[in-house]
């Protein structure tokens, strides 16, 4: 069965959306997929989207069947509306930012870990299991408004946070899959596709905004990470072109991090009417001020908004305590805590690691947005530049609906190049939609023609590379990195990778170390880094492998050289190739957020 319809999934650390274009229709016509969904127990309504929340039941909500569906008896969760309203009166049984916790390398995606640090008496699922089933209710809803055409056959994209690695990318492929989605789908950067939004948003006339040699930055505030993506516009044969030139590094601070502030906020107006919330109070008043803020943040936001969290001491169980917030003074903390003023020269604040550390999400310890955006644009000037100069500035993220903190960012950027500040670019799509609606267009583009964003690899991708020499005691052997697939190395291609031959371990565990750089461009295959900054490298989950070792083998290691491949699929094959035999290994990771889309 050919395909009908592209799809575009917006995987979201908040909401999850689907989009849909006919495959047959002469531009894009992409719309929303309504989602039916558990809005209360018992009550089931469609909506644009789907929360990215998880509710697990305890015994007799199961028994009584209060999160069914009729297609689903006793079950013992539930996702979507009902869980995000769950998230605020049961939070040590809901399951939030499970897409932040896909992300997080120190511990195993795999365990049933979440919810984070719930008792032992309450169930728990994997970041990979939560994911998951927000894809599988996107897909039965699909099938529900489409039940002659399975999902397995159309195309689908799915969104990622630019800024994930190969291992996060990888997990999430596999969710999806798991969830039913075909093999062939794509993976595209946010960024992205809120960029491919805008251009069908504006169809032929994107031209009329944009020139040769203008850079568009994509700043992009999610609920989980913030993405940064420099674009740039170029020409070939007399026609306008878009590469991409940059992506940030992995970001994680978005409004996860500004429920906690206006969170800290409230507790302070709490304790000034004598109301000293206990540990499970302020989880829950954390899920409670993420309401808050949406309503607040929303263009025609109220001035105030009550924050309610349920009572728990002698005189209060049973009820409710609240307070209002006031809109002013939530946009206030938000400027100033995340959009900070800042020179062009500061650098994200850095403070000094705790021996001793709780196990917990890796947020960035400097809040402040536009410091990260500073370092960003001087990381990723041309050559003779202080700083990247961008000339036109696009936002994505259900952040920036919010008209003053959008203006609070462009003030920082016209303060940077005042003498010739960025213009932004605005259109008519909703923030909450874009990203779906982008990923759905590209997608027909991809299949029917139409502009695409190129680039190739925005990062340089390496092995680590253990140095001979004698053994000391308690010291780890010196570590080289070999670049097995340089900046810009586009889909469908591949090359050999010059170097010395390589011990390859076999027929035994070994653990493989891969690094990658945003900075190193000029980096070219075989090319050898003995030392380098912090910054400047960076090492990528390891991956933990026993390669076959056949019978002719006697060693346990082997000599090798590299081959690297990016297929169509933007899947990152390393080939280990034996010197002296017909023998090769293959290891393999997901880089699509850095090919060409």
């Amino acid at each position: 069965m050919a395909a009908q319809f592209v799809i575009g999934i917006d995987l979201g650390t908040t909401n999850c959306v689907l989009a849909y274009t006919p495959l047959d229709s002469e531009k894009p016509e992409v719309k929303l997929l309504p989602i039916p969904q558990l809005v209360a127990p018992s009550t089931v309504e469609s909506r644009d989207s789907l929360p990215s929340f998880t509710y697990l039941a305890n015994a007799s909500e199961t028994a009584g069947g209060l999160y069914d569906l009729s297609d689903a008896k006793g079950r013992d969760f539930a996702v979507g509306e009902v869980a995000r309203k769950q998230s605020a009166e049961m939070p040590d049984r809901t399951v939030g930012a499970a897409k932040s916790w896909l992300s997080h390398s120190k511990v195993d995606r795999h365990q049933a870990i979440l919810p984070w640090k719930a008792p032992e008496d309450v169930p728990k699922i994997s970041p990979v299991t939560a994911s998951r089933r927000y894809l599988e209710h996107l897909v039965d809803a699909w099938h529900k408004s489409f039940p002659d055409a399975p999902v397995t056959e159309q195309h689908v994209v799915l969104t990622v946070p630019a800024s994930f690695d190969a291992s996060a990318r990888e997990l999430t492929r596999e969710a999806a899959l798991a969830a039913g989605l075909p093999d062939s789908l794509i993976l595209l950067e946010e960024p992205q596709a809120a960029t491919y939004a805008w251009l069908a948003d504006r169809g032929d006339s994107w031209r009329k905004c944009l020139g040769v040699n203008d850079r568009l930055l994509v700043c992009d505030v999610g609920g989980g990470t913030t993405d940064l993506t420099l674009v740039e516009v170029t020409e070939e044969a007399g026609a306008l072109q878009l590469e991409r030139k940059a992506v940030g590094n992995h970001l994680l601070v978005g409004g996860d991090n500004m429920d906690l502030a206006i969170a800290w906020h409230v507790s302070k107006l709490f304790r000034e009417q004598g109301v000293d919330l206990d540990p499970w109070q302020s989880v829950s008043l954390w899920h409670s001020c993420r309401v808050a803020k949406e309503a607040l943040l929303s263009e025609d936001g109220p001035e105030t908004h009550s924050v309610a969290v349920l009572g728990r001491g002698s005189r209060l169980i049973g009820g409710t305590v609240s307070v209002d917030v006031e809109r002013q003074k939530v946009l206030d903390l938000l400027a100033d805590g995340f959009f900070a003023e800042c020179s062009l020269d500061d650098e994200p604040v850095k403070q000094r690691a705790s021996g001793f550390q709780e196990i917990g999400l890796p947020f960035e310890a400097d809040t402040a947005v536009t410091r990260h955006l500073a370092a960003f644009l001087k990381r990723h000037g041309r050559e003779g530049e202080h700083a990247s100069r961008p000339t036109h500035v696009l936002f994505n993220g259900g952040v920036f609906k919010a008209g003053s903190l959008k203006q609070a960012v462009m003030k920082r950027l016209s303060a940077w190049f005042s003498d010739e500040p960025p213009q932004l670019l605005d259109g008519t799509h909703d923030l909450d939609f874009a990203v779906s609606r982008g990923a759905a267009s590209y997608g027909w583009a991809k299949q029917r023609g139409g502009i695409r964003i190129r680039g190739g690899a925005a990062r340089s991708y390496y092995v680590g590379i253990e140095t001979a020499g004698l053994a000391i005691p308690g010291a780890p052997r010196p570590l080289k990195a070999l670049c097995v697939v340089p900046a810009g190395m586009e889909e469908g291609t591949e090359v050999d990778i010059p170097s010395d031959n390589i011990g390859l371990v076999v027929g035994e565990a070994a653990r493989f170390r891969f690094f990658s750089s945003s900075v190193r461009k000029d980096d070219q295959p075989g090319s050898i880094v003995n030392r380098w900054a912090p910054d400047e490298i960076v090492e990528t989950d390891s991956l933990e492998a026993t390669l076959d070792k056949e019978d002719d083998i006697e060693d346990d290691y082997v000599p090798v050289q590299f081959h690297s491949q990016i297929t169509e699929l933007g899947v990152f094959e390393l080939w280990c190739v034996h010197a002296a035999m017909d023998r090769r290994w293959k290891l393999e990771f997901s880089v699509r957020d850095d090919a060409e889309v």
